[in-house]
């Protein structure tokens, strides 16, 4: 693990939170002028969140599909405004930059996408993707944008001698690598990588995520690495975020985490980590009970609380503070630490 502890944070989010609000349709208008109680529902994506992020530290942001992680990583790489709450990049505040701040703000942070597929215009060429941003920004010249683009082609391990071709050409593995040339293009010190394997087949992934830890200790890269396989985030993460329902719920070191989870929730995720090696059984898996709650209407105190196995009267009435147990270790639960499926 990389130290990173004296280093200042060059994205720090303060109670972020991020709503949808699903406005009603013309019956809904009609009935609602009539007398009926309808009213707009609220989707509470993401929900007070607070998280630091150091120059050169790779951070994983766990969680099941549809808690909140793709909607926090959009608003980092200011792709989403906020609902509330503020994103310091360097300390300053990223909504008051003046616009050149905010441009240079722009192409330090950059995002992978999920899908290799959808996240590349068919209508372009290879050397348009990845070379339009260098170019209308002037970080290459356009006598020069040959050689530039085959120089970011090669670190992302692509032929040069392919630039002209469309992204219908390639596999689902190198339309990922362009994604990660046209993010590399420009210089970013922050990626946002957005579920970045989850699309690619086993195989590749290990290539892609090999790829990404060069790059980011070749150039001394930031990341926030979203994924919801836990052996991936494993794999390139310094610290590691669990998220539920829009809050993070436990942060800590990565080896801290997957040594001793704190959190119920977290502990739950780890027990369903298959484990590769078929003579071995995994001893303790924990079967949550129920569904997720609807983002519409989040349950009152702990979220968690209704599917928690250790769930007291305290956990629905009151909403736990997010505190540091250990060293570095941060959790939201009144109970951290003290129960267990043994008790």
């Amino acid at each position: 693990m990389k130290n990173t502890a004296a280093k200042p944070p060059i994205i720090r989010l303060q109670n972020v939170s991020k709503r949808f609000i699903k406005s009603l349709d013309v019956a809904a208008k009609i009935a609602q002028k009539l007398g009926a109680n309808i009213r707009e529902e609220v989707v509470h994506a993401v929900d007070n969140v607070s998280l630091s992020i150091a120059q050169g530290e790779v951070v994983g942001l766990a969680g099941e599909s549809g808690c909140g992680k793709s909607t926090l990583g959009r608003m980092v790489a200011g792709i989403l405004p906020l609902s509330e709450g503020t994103i310091l990049y360097k300390g300053k505040d990223v909504a008051q930059l003046p616009p050149e701040e905010f441009k240079q703000f722009s192409l330090n942070i950059q995002m992978i996408f999920q899908d290799p597929f959808a996240s590349l215009n068919p209508r372009k060429r290879v050397r348009n993707i990845i070379g339009n941003a260098p170019l209308v920004h002037g970080i290459a010249k356009r006598s020069e944008l040959d050689e530039y683009l085959d120089k970011v082609m090669l670190r992302c391990g692509l032929d040069p001698t392919f630039k002209r071709r469309s992204p219908h050409q390639f596999s689902g593995g190198q339309r990922q690598r362009i994604g990660i040339a046209r993010a590399l293009a420009v210089n970013p010190e922050f990626i946002v990588c957005d579920e970045a394997v989850a699309a690619l087949d086993v195989s590749i992934q290990s290539q892609i995520l090999n790829l990404l830890a060069d790059l980011q200790e070749q150039f001394q890269l930031t990341y926030l690495f979203i994924a919801h396989d836990l052996n991936v985030v494993e794999h390139l993460s310094d610290r590691v975020a669990v998220m539920y329902l829009g809050k993070i719920v436990e942060i800590a070191p990565s080896i801290a985490l997957y040594k001793a989870p704190l959190h119920p929730y977290t502990q739950a995720l780890l027990s369903a980590v298959p484990i590769p090696n078929p003579a071995i059984q995994r001893v303790g898996r924990i079967i949550l009970k129920g569904d997720v709650p609807s983002p519409i209407d989040p349950p009152p105190g702990c979220s968690f609380h209704p599917r928690c196995l250790f769930a007291r009267d305290v956990c629905s009435k009151r909403e736990p503070e997010f505190r540091e147990i250990q060293d570095k270790h941060f959790v939201a639960c009144f109970f951290a630490g003290q129960l267990s499926l043994d008790k």
